[in-house]
Formats: structure tokens, C-alpha cells, sequence
């Protein structure tokens, strides 16, 4: 029997990166605490998720384990902005610190720094990047950027949010899961590619792909074609789901193709129930996250 591993390699891969539930819960805590701070301080109340919403991977649910940062919108109110904007000088980095005073004496044992456009709360387990914002009509965002004297940028999250719900339902599941296995070859490669820019091509490759609803026995092709697809696009540009045009470069262009041959090797030893030997190279990609023998094998 042909490919016999794949499906309990990649189970057990996917089953791998989930958060556990003592990481979400810690996440959750740490994040509703320093909600409900301003909101008492802002709104003169202590409800642990009103003005709070999760972006990034926690809010796309695409984090993969460990956790390693959570990002916090909190929306502030109107008030605050025009307070702000008419101050002289910086008043985002005056606003950056602000909120970070607000929380320091809750969290007085914790390393928090004002960092460009968040105030960084870095608990031992994880760090929370809080973003100060102001929701527009729109159902956009003003955040600060601290950065050539102060400004305001325009952030979307709920465009990447819907984005990812819809495609991970118009693909049985499978775009959070390969986005999250692929994260782990972010890491353990060290590939210089942000993580919403890998979402968004995981997204794009998956629209594309014949395999993309299929299950976890089809993850070796599946794993093999999106590597293929990432090489053909060094040095393009890519539209993000808040409309912005974002250009890739090439400056992780051989870590993709490294992977891209070792998937290829792996794929073959699979079809032909190598196990092993299959494992050993897709342990070039994803090092142990990723088993390399297998119950099958015995």
C-alpha cells in the first residue's frame, strides 16, 4: 500500500502546533486583566472584553504553539483621540505612554515598553502588544505610529479576520491548519516573510490548488505544490486583504526552495512508504515537530 504514513504524519503534525487549553487560557486571562484596566480607566467600568478585540493570529485564529505574542486592539474614545491631536509634539508616543501608565501598576513585575505603535506587555508565558485605537465610520481603525514625529495610520483587521474565516470554510478546514504547519517552517528556518503577508499567500495558494478541501492524507502534495507556488513568487507583489500591495522580494527565496526539494524527496519516500526516509526530510522543513517514525513503520 502506497503513502500509508501520511495521513497519521500529518494528524499528528496538525494535532502538534494547536495551542493547549492552559495556553489559550492563559492568553485569555492575560488579555481580558488588561482590558478591563482601561476600560476602568477610560469608560469607568471593568467589563474584560467590551472595546477589546483580538487581531493578528489570535483574532485569525491561526497562532500556532508555543504562543509567542498576542495582539490586543483596544478602542478608546473619540474624546481621547481629539485630546491628543491637539497636543504639541508627539501625541502618539504621548498617548503610547499614556496607556502604558494606566497598566503599569497592575502589572508592576512585568517589562512594558512603548514600542512604535503598541505598548508591549511582556508576561513570562507570553507577551501582549497592546494597539491603541480609534474605530472610524467605516469599521476601520486609527492607530499611532510613534515613528518621524507622530502620525496616524489606517489598520483593517477585520478584512484579514473574514478573510481567513472564509477561506478556511471554503476549504474544509484547511487553510488555518497549513497556515499554522507552515508557521512552524517560518520559525524553525527562520524565514524572513511577516506572518500576515504567509496568510495571505497560504490563502491565495489554496484558492488555486485541486487538493484544497481534500484531507490530511493529501497534506505531502499539498505541503509540496504550496512551496512550489511560494518559489514562482519571489519578487512580485501581493495584494493583502486590506487592500494594501505588498512587495515580496526574494531575500527568503533558497529557504523556499530548500524546502521545496526536501518536500519533493519526502513526497516520493511517501508513495512509496519510506517512512522513515520521508520523515527525515520533512524534518529539514519542520524539524521535530514533525514525526519521523511512524506506528505504521513497526
Amino acid at each position: 500500500m502506497a503513502w500509508r504514513g501520511v495521513t497519521e504524519r500529518f494528524d499528528a503534525f496538525c494535532a502538534n502546533v494547536v495551542l493547549t487549553d492552559a495556553q489559550l487560557n492563559d492568553g485569555v486571562v492575560k488579555s481580558t486583566g488588561i482590558i478591563s484596566k482601561l476600560n476602568l480607566a477610560y469608560y469607568e467600568h471593568e467589563h474584560q472584553t467590551l472595546n477589546g478585540l483580538w487581531v493578528g493570529s489570535w483574532g485569525k485564529k491561526t497562532q500556532a504553539r508555543p504562543p509567542r505574542d498576542i495582539d490586543l486592539f483596544f478602542e478608546l474614545p473619540t474624546e481621547v483621540y481629539h485630546r491628543i491631536d491637539r497636543v504639541t509634539g508627539n501625541g502618539q508616543s504621548q498617548l503610547l505612554q499614556e496607556v502604558k501608565n494606566i497598566l503599569q501598576p497592575s502589572y508592576a513585575q512585568t517589562d512594558m515598553r512603548g514600542d512604535g505603535q503598541v505598548v508591549v506587555v511582556a508576561f513570562n508565558s507570553v507577551t501582549v502588544e497592546v494597539i491603541p485605537c480609534f474605530k472610524l465610520v467605516d469599521g476601520r481603525y486609527y492607530i499611532c505610529d510613534t515613528h518621524d514625529g507622530g502620525s496616524w495610520t489606517i489598520a483593517n483587521p477585520h478584512a484579514e479576520i473574514t478573510s481567513i474565516e472564509t477561506g478556511d470554510n471554503l476549504t474544509n478546514g484547511n487553510l488555518r491548519r497549513l497556515i499554522k504547519l507552515l508557521k512552524i517552517w517560518r520559525r524553525e528556518c527562520n524565514v524572513p516573510i511577516k506572518a500576515y503577508v504567509l496568510e495571505t499567500l497560504v490563502t491565495k495558494f489554496l484558492q488555486q490548488s485541486p487538493w484544497r478541501g481534500n484531507s490530511t492524507f493529501w497534506y505531502d502534495w499539498l505541503v509540496r505544490d504550496f512551496f512550489i507556488f511560494l518559489v514562482s513568487r519571489a519578487d512580485t507583489h501581493l495584494v493583502v486583504p486590506d487592500g494594501q500591495m505588498v512587495w515580496l522580494g526574494n531575500d527568503w527565496k533558497s529557504r523556499a526552495e530548500r524546502a521545496r526539494d526536501s518536500a519533493n524527496s519526502a513526497c516520493v519516500y511517501e508513495q512509496y512508504d519510506m517512512i522513515e526516509e520521508a520523515g527525515a526530510e520533512w524534518q529539514k522543513i519542520f524539524g521535530t515537530w514533525i514525526r519521523k517514525e511512524l506506528a505504521v513503520a513497526a
